[in-house]
């Protein structure tokens, strides 16, 4: 019985290997055997074969069946039956794979250009930027560790520094603190250049929108700034003997987070502009240099030539300089420089007291005023005035370098619009 079965199989030309898998899939349906969903017709058909040879006279018709079906110029290419998609989705409907709906107007639907809504995509971009941050913690640990060594560091360094070195001791700390913060953001760089890569993967194939990944990225890293910013304060403002109280401090902590998000907003910029970290890093660190040269720290802006006064307006140091200068100096009545600290940092610096006295004197009797040791020989504004730090307030300073921080972000983002083609468009 096995042996004729097999000659009639071979006689009917039946082989489980002839033609596509949708063939036998079709044949097997017409035979009154359709075959199950995820299972292999060609499997299915050979179990079919043997389930016949097992009763009389089955493969018999089996193979009359499959001679009738190989003849027939139409079932022999099943990609001529071809269906509507509409057909399609509602045969998909009928068996529980897709949810009913107005299948009317199927053919001027619109397939989204997106596969998921605006929000949908910070969701997931944001979850997968905190589960780098889960798996690697030396992204943030290694910078909050630098910052906190280095504010411990600078609180030693400037421990009350009013009572040693005067204004000229502070006015250091300040700028050194801008620089300390910028240059800390240049180690974002090579992740920043990472997620660009993957970035523009996705959306060349529409994965995820531009602007959802940007706005992403700024808000998740807005707290981790902050942190940093409260790190750096507290260490420092009260053991440096900065003035102010709680308003003062507070001020500080913003400039200070604001030094974090323009800082970070501009190596994100320059990251979107040039690929390689290498040169990335060389057109950061020349940037940064122009912004600290035009800050009004190595020369005020009094000083500066007319035709190179736009620069010193173009560097964002110079509001975060001048709004540290005038949170700390602004008090009127405040002295920051006694007649003796005028010799600090001077050749006169090495005399002994008692000439110094002498010297103040003599000064006195030429200049018409009584100049003491104890005598206030600077005050805040003066001190501003002379730093050339008068022209906006420290409100607007914040304000303005925020404003910097959001047109890094707006270029970042232009960059990656320009910058990624879109592969299915």
């Amino acid at each position: 019985m096995g042996e004729s079965s097999n000659a009639a199989a071979n006689r009917g030309r039946f082989s489980p290997s002839d033609g596509q898998g949708q063939a036998k899939a079709t044949a097997d349906q017409e035979f009154g055997h359709p075959v199950p969903e995820n299972e292999n017709p060609t499997e299915f058909a050979l179990d079919l074969i043997q389930e016949l040879k097992e009763n009389p006279g089955g493969i018999t018709k089996f193979v009359e069946f499959n001679n009738s079906w190989h003849h027939d110029p139409i079932d022999q290419n099943p990609s001529d039956h071809v269906i509507s998609l509409e057909d399609a989705i509602k045969a998909s409907i009928s068996r529980g794979k897709l949810v009913a709906a107005d299948v009317s107007n199927l053919a001027s639907a619109v397939v989204p250009t997106f596969a998921n809504p605006f929000w949908i995509e910070m969701i997931v971009i944001a979850k997968r930027r905190l589960t780098t941050l889960r798996r690697m913690p030396e992204l943030f640990g290694i910078p909050l560790g630098i910052i906190l060594a280095t504010g411990l560091i600078l609180a030693n360094l400037f421990w009350h520094v009013e009572d040693s070195q005067g204004s000229q001791g502070r006015i250091g700390f300040f700028m050194f603190i801008i620089v300390f913060i910028l240059c800390i953001c240049l180690e974002e760089a090579p992740a920043f250049l990472q997620e660009k890569y993957i970035f523009i993967r996705e959306t060349s194939y529409n994965s995820c929108r531009r602007a959802s990944y940007v706005l992403t990225h700024t808000v998740v890293s807005i707290p981790f700034l902050i942190i940093l910013a409260l790190v750096l304060s507290t260490t420092t403002f009260w053991s440096v003997g900065l003035s102010g109280g709680f308003p003062g401090f507070f001020f500080f902590f913003i400039t200070i987070f604001d030094s974090f998000w323009v800082g970070s907003s501009f190596i994100t910029f320059v990251t979107g502009i040039v690929s390689d970290l290498i040169l990335a890093l060389t057109v950061a660190g020349a940037i940064l240099s122009y912004f600290f040269l035009f800050s009004g720290f190595f020369i005020s802006r009094n000083k500066i030539p007319p035709y190179l006064i736009w620069l010193h307006y173009m560097s964002v140091v110079k509001y975060l300089y001048q709004a540290l200068l005038q949170n700390e100096y602004n008090g009127p009545a405040k002295c920051f420089s006694k007649g003796m600290q005028l010799f600090e940092d001077t050749p006169l610096d090495d005399l002994p007291e008692s000439a110094k006295n002498k010297l103040l004197e003599t000064m006195s009797n030429a200049l018409g005023t009584n100049i003491t040791s104890s005598s206030c020989a600077i005050t805040g504004m003066k001190l501003l005035e002379q730093k050339g730090a008068t022209d906006i307030n420290k409100w607007n300073c914040f304000w303005i370098t925020i404003a910097f921080g959001i047109l890094f972000r707006v270029l970042f983002y232009l960059s990656l619009l320009f910058g990624s083609k879109n592969k299915r468009k």
